[in-house]
């Protein structure tokens, strides 16, 4: 095991009728806040009311600013700059899932930064300081609510970037379950996958191999994601699938996973970006095949990590390990299937013939993640496997 540093800030608050309680953690760090929201969804279900009544019996002003889409845009995120310094705010609360989260971090970090917030994402600026952020989750998928990440595309250079900075982190979050029982059952899927793939992009690129603790903790994370969220499926007010699929999601990228396993790398999200840039596709559909292709472009040099894993998850009985990776690899795909997951580039509406557009797509955030193994070529034989 390497040695690490864990650290997180964030104050969870899990369960039922905890959404009252964001006016005051609200309060403790501002009296004026930019409310952050998404397309609609909160207003429908009665989370907006109820968080607005509690910003304003806690004495918070609050300011709105809805609309941000599944892929949050560059364009939008910059008009809730403006108003964050137009209205001097002091918090920003977002109520929504992990895009809504995400924007909201770049209108906080924006809000005190006197240059465009693309250069963030660049590697051109860095952060120097941000205004606290408080949420509400909706949606189990990005972890985004107790980690110091944030994902951002920018639709004129069609680039879908990450960022991630210790300021980031949010100072609260509040997560009652019950706000996903009316999430549709697609976005329950992809948050499940997105869960997943946080957690196997660390299992199968840790440079440290011996890490027994941190291997048992994200293979439990897997399994427990994939039969909630089958849960979920079968019942959208299970109150316990929900609860569980929650705190797997919270978990998977909270730090937590990442413990001890030295360098790791996010090389499906790498290639994800540049779908979900070029496609506007859902963030987990897209992952759910590059997944899949990235495990079969990796089976041979992979194949004895692999196979733990679905042995572990699956109860393969294979002792040869190519077999066992193969059958590992024909075991998710079956799942990802059960839940209606996409599972090739076809169903996600991408030509084969765009491979080598989507490919070269990936090449700046390769560069801003370090990631330049993964060239435009590598990444098109990935893609060629998620065909």
């Amino acid at each position: 095991m390497h040695n690490f540093v864990f650290h997180n800030p964030t104050k969870i608050l899990f369960g039922r009728d905890t959404i009252g309680a964001i006016g005051p953690e609200t309060k403790a760090w501002g009296n004026k806040a930019l409310l952050v929201y998404g397309r609609g969804s909160v207003r429908r279900n009665g989370v907006f009311d109820r968080v607005t009544a509690s910003l304003e019996a806690a004495g918070v002003e609050w300011i709105e600013h809805g609309g941000v889409c599944s892929n949050p845009l560059l364009s939008h995120v910059r008009e809730g700059v403006r108003l964050a310094k137009a209205n001097s705010v002091e918090a920003i609360v977002a109520v929504g899932g992990g895009s809504v989260i995400d924007a909201a971090k770049v209108v906080a970090v924006g809000a005190v930064a006197e240059h465009d917030v693309w250069k963030f994402f660049t590697g051109k600026k860095g952060v120097k300081a941000t205004l606290p952020v408080t949420t509400v989750l909706t949606l189990a998928a990005s972890g985004s609510e107790m980690n110091s990440g944030m994902v951002l595309t920018n639709e004129e250079t069609r680039e879908k970037f990450g960022f991630g900075h210790r300021l980031l982190f949010p100072k609260v979050s509040v997560l009652d379950p019950e706000t996903t029982f009316t999430v549709p059952p697609e976005y329950t899927t992809y948050g499940a996958v997105d869960a997943i793939s946080h957690v196997l992009e660390f299992y199968l690129t840790a440079s440290d191999p011996d890490s027994p603790v941190q291997d048992r903790l994200m293979e439990g994370l897997i399994e427990n994601a994939m039969a909630a969220c089958k849960r979920c499926l079968t019942d959208p007010c299970d109150y316990n699938g929900r609860a569980n699929l929650m705190w797997t999601a919270t978990l998977a990228l909270n730090g937590l996973t990442a413990a001890g396993l030295g360098r790791v790398g996010f090389p499906m999200h790498l290639i994800e970006h540049s779908l979900s840039a070029l496609y506007n596709v859902p963030h987990g559909a897209g992952l759910a095949v590059v997944m899949l292709g990235w495990l079969r472009a990796h089976r041979q040099s992979l194949a004895e990590r692999i196979a733990g894993l679905g042995r572990r998850v699956f109860g393969i009985a294979a002792r040869d390990a190519e077999a066992a990776a193969d059958q590992t690899i024909e075991c998710l795909r079956q799942w990802l299937q059960s839940v209606n997951a996409p599972v090739s580039l076809e169903q996600l509406g991408v030509p084969a013939s765009d491979i080598p557009a989507v490919a070269a797509n990936a090449k700046g955030l390769a560069r801003v993640w370090r990631l330049q193994e993964y060239t435009p070529e590598r990444v098109a034989a990935i893609l060629e496997f998620c065909r």
